[in-house]
């Protein structure tokens, strides 16, 4: 049986490419976080807000922000996948529903290593960085962190786990200090596709403004492939020891939006709560000095 959320988001993207001329048979790519539909025959994938929804009331101001930055780095040359130049790209709101449209490009079974994530990254990060800093440092982690605190006692969260997470994030605050500059905000392999046009960054909604150790937090706390081989290859890479902070901050964020996942998939329930208790029971990270 389809889920409601699926459905939903199917009905939203038929209608809204049908009112700008364009008729669709949908076809579900992913139902994850958002539901991704290739938008068949036209060369189309469309971008469904669904469970991002309750960890981020403002996702529309997500989603303009990536098609935003995803248009501006295709046009300089960096290798992402760029917004449909089929339909506008919106985004686009559909009762309650967000979405946007993205090019369809063909997705090959190859996976990267960490040299290729780690030259994919390094040439991402030197388009990034001749673009204007905006916006609070880390404001998508954190404002995603500071929402879950809010809303984890509808979702059965324990208080003692709400706590830990709390005083956790408060003694990390000071730690996430450094050069800003605009960052991808999820760089981890399975956002880096392999297609006959070499690879391509796809997922640019958790951009943020920030010390690159976030991006590099990312990539090297991947079960995907040897992130501590992944970051070797990048220039001036941190050590682990340096990139504490950003990689505590990152098991929190990941522990955060396990608990959402579950949310639409019951059967993940288990494995965020194992995570939320872990991070509860593991010492806090030490504070300044």
């Amino acid at each position: 049986m389809t889920p409601p959320r699926v459905a939903q988001a199917v009905a939203a993207a038929r209608a809204v490419a049908l009112a700008h001329g364009l008729s669709t048979e949908p076809e579900l790519l992913q139902d994850g976080s958002n539901v991704v539909l290739h938008l068949r025959p036209a060369p189309v994938v469309a971008r469904v807000a669904t469970l991002t929804r309750e960890l981020r009331p403002h996702v529309e101001q997500h989603a303009a922000r990536e098609v935003a930055l995803a248009a501006a780095l295709h046009t300089g040359g960096a290798a992402v996948v760029p917004p449909s130049d089929i339909l506008p790209p919106g985004p686009h709101r559909h009762g309650d529903t967000v979405l946007s449209f993205w090019t369809h490009v063909e997705v090959l079974p190859e996976r990267p290593g960490p040299v290729e994530v780690a030259a994919a990254l390094h040439d991402l990060h030197g388009h990034l960085a001749g673009r204007p800093v905006a916006g609070r440092p880390l404001a998508t982690p954190l404002d995603d962190l500071v929402e879950f605190l809010r809303r984890g006692p509808e979702w059965a969260v324990p208080e003692p786990q709400l706590a830990a997470v709390a005083a956790r994030l408060e003694r990390l605050l000071p730690r996430l200090d450094g050069p800003a500059q605009v960052l991808h905000g999820d760089a981890h392999p399975g956002n880096l596709l392999a297609t006959p046009d070499g690879w391509r960054w796809t997922d640019l909604e958790d951009t943020c403004s920030g010390p690159r150790e976030w991006d590099l937090a990312c990539l090297r706390a991947t079960s995907r492939l040897d992130g501590r081989e992944a970051l070797d290859a990048l220039p001036g890479a941190p050590s682990d020891r340096e990139l504490t902070p950003w990689t505590e901050l990152r098991a929190l964020h990941a522990a955060a939006w396990s608990l959402v996942s579950a949310l639409g998939h019951p059967e993940q329930r288990p494995a965020a709560e194992a995570r939320l208790r872990a991070l509860s029971a593991a010492p806090a990270p030490p504070g300044r000095g």
